[in-house]
């Protein structure tokens, strides 16, 4: 039968034998863009031409196209009908809607998930805490050190997501945290809040863990507005500076309330 099937069931077989490798360059050429996009060397609007990232990353177009339709679900870039693949542009309002969207989730997720967490969901959240603070020591991290961090705090909250029951509320929260990455690495890189960042994460896996949904949800509902306020407060103050250096501020506008302020959390 196998043999008898060599000219297409074989023929589909190799290929599903292929997908592990495929899948592993498609995921590798998916963070070495997202890399670029985060940190500025892909920058907001930049129009992506499949073949000088190709060339870029010495890849065929076929990874590349499965990474770039990847960043298009995380909403880091954008496809447009007549020019391909553009990086989003990241502005007040697309920031404002996601953490809107997260601030009202994120507590109720804690929530849940406290009243319905099962010892493997604990286990996991524990694990990813410590990962953190594995990676919290030294200084002058490499970048895939930090990127890795903040991957790590997300994963806190998505399998708090997960762990609530609710798969409605874990795939819609997961999509706004995919869509939030750029702000996040905002707020930790330029703000330096990671040990803020892991502190946080802490106390809410430590409430959820020992039962304690009315804690778990107000550290939850804290953290996202501390990040929401501590990213507004940089957009707002890269604003007006890009206005004063056009000439469109006064420079007593630029005091020091303008500038970001570390959580005290």
């Amino acid at each position: 039968m196998i043999a008898a099937g060599d000219g297409g069931g074989g023929l589909r077989l190799r290929r599903l034998a292929d997908r592990p490798g495929r899948s592993t360059l498609a995921r590798t050429v998916y963070e070495s863009l997202r890399a670029l996009i985060l940190t500025g060397e892909l920058p907001s609007g930049a129009h992506l031409t499949e073949i000088e990232l190709a060339l870029r990353l010495k890849v065929s177009r076929t990874p590349l196209r499965e990474a770039l339709n990847r960043l298009a679900r995380d909403g880091l870039v954008i496809h447009e009908s007549h020019r391909g693949y553009v990086v989003a542009e990241f502005d007040l309002k697309y920031f404002e809607d996601a953490f809107g969207m997260r601030e009202a989730l994120d507590g109720y997720a804690a929530r849940q998930a406290t009243l319905h967490i099962g010892q493997a969901d604990k286990d996991e959240l524990q694990s990813l805490v410590r990962r953190c603070e594995a990676l919290a020591g030294g200084q002058n991290r490499p970048l895939e050190s930090l990127i890795e961090e903040m991957q790590l705090g997300l994963e806190v909250h998505r399998v708090i997501a997960r762990a609530s029951g609710n798969r409605m509320l874990a795939g819609t929260l997961g999509e706004i945290l995919d869509r939030c990455q750029y702000f996040v690495w905002l707020e930790l890189l330029w703000l330096d809040e990671w040990a803020a960042a892991r502190r946080e994460h802490a106390a809410i896996v430590e409430a959820i863990c020992r039962g304690d949904a009315e804690t778990a949800a107000a550290l939850a509902e804290n953290h996202v507005r501390g990040s929401k306020n501590n990213v507004l407060r940089f957009l707002k103050a890269k604003s007006a500076y890009r206005q004063f250096i056009t000439g469109g501020m006064e420079p007593h506008r630029l005091g020091r309330a303008d500038a970001p302020r570390r959580r005290s959390a």
